[in-house]
């Protein structure tokens, strides 16, 4: 008696495989989106998740339909957001910086200050237009309060 592989149950528990894991790391990114303490391990954690999660279901997606068409845009999709969604992170953790957004109080921020003084980015004034007229409109008014005293 020969037993003879059924090689599409083969595929389909493989990509089912990939496309569960992708599931879970999604979740656990959503998870630490929600638990995390603080704007920047909250990114972190989707940022890495997401991307890893988004490549597994891909993948799944490209063994169970088995077709180079199919498979040569999960590549490229892939390729893309590899590339483009740790490049989104970083500019958008660099303008939080920059706009001041507070890290969690037990973060080790001794390196990242010692990175400021270094680049002499330490007294680097936001350019968030909203925080610029508000200052001046207070200002305005505390010239204004200053004048009629």
């Amino acid at each position: 008696m020969e037993q003879s592989i059924d090689w599409v149950l083969v595929k389909e528990v493989i990509s089912c495989f990939f496309i569960l894991a992708g599931v879970v790391f999604m979740l656990i990114a959503s998870i630490g989106l929600l638990r995390f303490p603080d704007f920047y391990i909250r990114m972190s954690a989707i940022t890495k998740g997401s991307t890893l999660g988004l490549g597994l279901i891909l993948l799944g997606m490209a063994i169970y339909f088995n077709q180079p068409g199919v498979l040569l845009k999960v590549l490229a999709i892939i390729g893309f957001t590899s590339i483009t969604a740790p490049v989104a992170a970083h500019v958008i953790g660099r303008t939080a910086v920059q706009n001041r957004i507070p890290f969690w109080e037990k973060t080790d921020l001794e390196e990242f200050r010692a990175y400021l003084v270094k680049a002499h980015l330490e007294q680097h004034i936001s350019h968030d237009k909203y925080l610029e007229e508000k200052a001046k409109k207070e200002k305005e008014m505390g010239d204004a309060a200053g004048d009629t005293v």
